[in-house]
C-alpha cells in the first residue's frame, strides 16, 4: 500500500527527516513512534504532501506520488488527520463532514450515516458548532471527516492529544473495527504508549529523524520496549 525510501525532507536549510525507509502493507495498523521533537509530524506532512520532500521516494498503491500535490494525494486515496484534529470550530458538525465529502470526485453523493453509525455521539450533535465538542468528540469529528472521503490510507498524527484515556480506548476500538470491517490501512504517529499497544499490528521508532527500530506485535506487548523509545 505505501512505500517509503530514503526520505529526507524539513524546513528550508533545516533537515529534520533523515533517509527514511518504511513500508505499509494494505490492511495493517502501523504506528510511528517517539519522543517529542524527532520528526514524527513533519514525516507525516511529507507523506501527504504538505511538507516537501528534499530527496527521496513515496509510492502509494506502486504509483510514485512524490511530486504530487497534497489535494491530489487525497483524492487519489489518503486521508489525514493533523495534530490537533484540524477541525472548523465555528462549522456544525455535519459541514465538517461535507467538508471531508468533497474531497472524494468519484461519490459526491456520500451517506453520512456510515460514519454516524461509528460515532453515533457525532448523530447526536450533528447540528452543533464543532468548536463547542470536547476534546475526544473533536477526535472523532476529524476522523469521520477524513473517513466520508472513503481513504484506502489514513494518516493519523498524535490523535491521543487532548483527549482522556477512556475515549482513547473508545477511538482506538472504533478504528480497529473500521480496519477489520473495511480494510482500512492505517498508519498514525503517536506516543501515548496505550494507544500504541492497544492499535498497533507493527511499529517503527523514530529518533533525530531517522527510524532507529522496528517492533513485532509481540515487542509492542512489552512496556520496555516501547518505553525505550519514549522516555526522555
Amino acid at each position: 500500500m505505501l512505500t517509503v525510501e530514503k526520505l529526507t525532507s524539513g524546513y528550508g536549510k533545516v533537515t529534520v527527516v533523515r533517509n527514511v525507509d518504511i513500508h505499509v502493507g494494505q490492511g495493517e495498523i502501523v504506528s510511528i513512534i517517539g519522543r517529542n521533537g524527532v520528526g514524527k509530524s513533519t514525516f507525516v506532512k511529507t507523506l501527504i504532501g504538505l511538507n516537501r520532500a528534499t530527496s527521496g521516494v513515496i509510492h502509494f498503491k506502486g504509483v510514485n506520488i512524490s511530486a504530487m500535490k497534497s489535494h491530489d494525494r487525497a483524492r487519489s486515496g489518503i486521508g489525514y488527520v493533523p495534530q490537533g484534529h484540524g477541525i472548523f470550530p465555528k462549522l456544525t458538525v455535519e459541514e465538517n463532514l461535507k467538508m471531508g465529502r468533497d474531497i472524494n470526485k468519484s461519490s459526491p453523493n456520500l451517506d453520512f450515516g456510515v460514519v454516524y453509525d461509528y460515532f453515533p455521539r457525532l448523530r447526536e450533535r450533528r447540528l452543533q458548532r464543532a468548536g463547542t465538542l470536547s476534546g475526544g468528540e473533536q477526535a472523532m469529528l476529524a476522523i469521520s471527516r477524513a473517513l466520508v472521503g472513503r481513504p484506502e490510507l489514513l494518516l493519523l498524527d498524535e490523535p491521543s492529544e487532548g483527549i482522556q484515556p477512556s475515549i482513547i480506548v473508545h477511538i482506538s476500538d472504533i478504528l480497529k473495527r473500521i480496519n477489520r470491517e473495511t480494510g482500512l490501512t492505517v498508519l498514525f504517529v503517536e506516543q501515548h504508549i496505550g494507544l500504541i499497544q492497544q492499535l498497533s499490528g507493527r511499529c517503527y521508532a523514530m529518533d533525530k529523524g531517522s527510524i532507529v527500530g522496528e517492533l513485532t506485535e509481540g515487542d509492542i506487548a512489552d512496556y520496555d520496549s516501547i518505553k525505550q523509545y519514549l522516555a526522555v
